[in-house]
């Protein structure tokens, strides 16, 4: 059958040989490591495809025999089997809706564009509420404000939270603040300030709003390029854009939004990666003709705009906070092991080699656009000489002696601070009430109460009110996609896919390198940098569910049912979970509700 990507379709999913069929209807796969599939280079086989009407349509039926010996009678008496009724009636009606080019080409765009209005909806209503400093706004929206000001974070007077809420706001003072964060994450809180004034909570949470927002559109993006589906990208925005984890950090004017934005745009850049390798090495491999490839190491490709794209992100990621340094690295290393998979399977005898002079390329590329990012972020002290630390080198006692003794006192005294800056993270071990070890995170024991107050009754009608700001996940979403993500580890020692390979990557480099921190003090909301990585779990094991047009209508029908139960209970949930994401005034009883679980509380 014929298949177009531009075609309308009602469900564009896999082919039988697609990763998102299910692992009963895929032929057995040739052994190979799971470390190897993480970086399995694309095939067309190994992506998810639009059909075209025809292909839904038009189910052929077995010829009769026929042929001059062949009596009349045995026509009859064999009859040619009915042809097996194939897709759902939700297709049949998507196909009646797109049934022009024009309309098919509209869709395309107004059903991500209405996820993305809903996505502004939820995260921008009543966003100037509370007008007060939430959770630890207390310290970035006043060090993004005295940075905006004085180009460094500042000290503020005693008593100024009272003052900051009740927009005495220019009182921050020439003393610099010790901070342990780099400054980007609150340049970009302060951009909003700048804007709207710092008197008012709309100003200070703006920016980090769009940025989740922002993180709405960016994972349709990496869902419809990674599974060639826009259902399916439709449906990973549509899960983001409802959770009420990622709605949270979209209202608090906190660094960790920041993170995940940065984060997934350097993903979908070592994504586009991955297509841009493999079409120069086989247009190297091309130009080649039939010379043998045996003693062949393969080209050194310096023309890799994605992979410059990608340490830019990560560069920026790790400029809002150091765990950005976790995806630099992850990320590092599989771009290295896609090219050495890659040189291998097309038969180059001397990829060691090549391999290993690309990954030379791949890290100049890579990793010095990234220290310039991370340095630029810094401008504001470098160019200022009030900020902490900042002319500690100026003291003959601390500066540099011997072979370093030339580099600028402003670069010794930034790298003196950033090794006070680690000393405070490594031992970090204050008790807090919402601390969250994360071993549970994924079970999601303890999450982060950011705003709780108790109005009085009237505002309510009840007797006891109350007014939250939780940073909890629609709890159906967030488990699902725990439970997928597992399941996902599993498939890939069974079917080595390269898709969740990557996705799981991307859990590699925003969660497993907490668990070397359990006895920390972290919470529960740092995982607002992987979460994208859950949810594009969830959606490929969706694809799984829904199957293809082309399966039997039972089938068919059976998995679209069952991811619309799914997608229907999780829009219930969030809306009944809404008031306590948004601080709205309910009663207390109400509040109480959601209490599932005593660490909830």
């Amino acid at each position: 059958m014929s298949r177009s990507e531009n075609g309308p379709a009602p469900e564009d999913v896999p082919s039988a040989a697609d990763p998102h069929t299910p692992a009963a209807a895929q032929p057995e796969a040739s052994p190979k490591s799971a470390a190897e599939s993480l970086a399995a280079v694309p095939t067309t086989s190994g992506t998810i495809v639009l059909e075209t009407p025809a292909d839904v349509l038009e189910t052929p039926a077995d010829e009769p025999a026929t042929g001059a010996e062949a009596p009349a009678e045995a026509e009859a008496a064999a009859p040619a089997p009915a042809p097996v009724r194939t897709g759902s009636r939700i297709d049949d009606l998507w196909l009646r809706i797109v049934r022009t080019p024009e309309r098919a080409r509209l869709l395309n765009w107004l059903i991500p564009a209405l996820i993305l209005l809903l996505a502004a909806g939820v995260r921008l209503w009543n966003l100037g509420f509370p007008h007060a400093l939430v959770f630890d706004e207390t310290f970035y929206v006043k060090d993004a404000y005295s940075l905006w000001g004085n180009g460094y974070e500042s000290k503020w007077p005693d008593g100024v939270n009272e003052r900051f809420n009740a927009g005495d706001v220019n009182i921050f003072l020439k003393d610099a603040a010790y901070i342990v964060h780099p400054p980007l994450g609150k340049w970009i809180i302060g951009v909003g300030m700048a804007i709207f004034g710092a008197d008012n909570a709309f100003g200070w949470r703006i920016t980090t709003a769009l940025m989740g927002i922002i993180g709405v559109g960016l994972i349709m993006v990496v869902a419809r390029t990674l599974t060639k589906s826009r259902t399916l990208a439709a449906i990973a925005g549509f899960l983001f854009a409802i959770d009420g984890h990622a709605i949270v950090m979209s209202r608090v004017a906190i660094l960790d939004n920041s993170v995940m934005v940065f984060a997934l745009l350097g993903f979908w850049f070592i994504l586009k990666d991955r297509a841009w390798l493999e079409r120069h090495l086989d247009a190297w491999i091309a130009q080649r003709g039939d010379a043998p490839l045996g003693s062949a190491r393969g080209p050194v490709i310096w023309n890799r705009p994605w992979v410059f794209a990608a340490g830019l992100a990560f560069g920026a990621t790790t400029s809002v906070k150091w765990s950005g340094l976790y995806f630099l690295a992850a990320f590092g290393i599989y771009l290295v092991a896609v090219d050495v998979l890659a040189r291998r399977r097309r038969g180059l005898g001397q990829f060691p080699i090549g391999s290993a002079l690309q990954a030379l390329a791949t890290f100049v590329l890579y990793v010095p656009i990234a220290a310039v990012v991370y340095l630029a972020s810094w401008t504001g002290w470098l160019t200022t000489t009030g900020g902490y630390y900042r002319n500690w080198a100026d003291d003959p006692a601390n500066a540099w002696q011997g072979l370093f003794s030339w580099v600028p006192h402003s670069i010794q005294s930034l790298v003196f601070y950033h090794q006070q800056m680690y000393a405070f993270h490594v031992g970090l071990s204050t008790p807090h009430s919402y601390q969250a070890n994360p071993l549970g995170w994924l079970a999601m024991i303890r999450p982060t109460s950011m705003w709780y107050v108790a109005p009085p009754p009237e505002d309510c009608g009840s007797n006891l009110c109350s007014q939250a700001i939780t940073s909890i996940a629609n709890p159906l979403i967030w488990w699902v996609a725990v439970l997928a993500t597992l399941y996902l580890v599993y498939r890939l020692t069974r079917h080595q896919e390269w898709q969740v390979g990557l996705i799981l990557m991307g859990m590699v480099a925003g969660y497993l390198p907490w668990l070397a921190y359990t006895e920390r003090t972290v919470f529960q909301f740092y995982t607002i940098a992987f979460e994208p990585y859950l949810l594009l779990g969830l959606t490929f094991v969706i694809g799984l569910i829904i199957g293809k047009r082309e399966d039997p209508r039972p089938r068919r029908t059976s998995g679209l049912a069952t991811v619309g139960v799914f997608l229907g209970a999780a829009t219930a949930l969030s809306i009944f979970w809404y008031p306590l994401w948004t601080a709205i005034t309910v009663p207390y009883w109400f509040w109480q509700m959601h209490a599932w679980f005593p660490s909830w509380i």
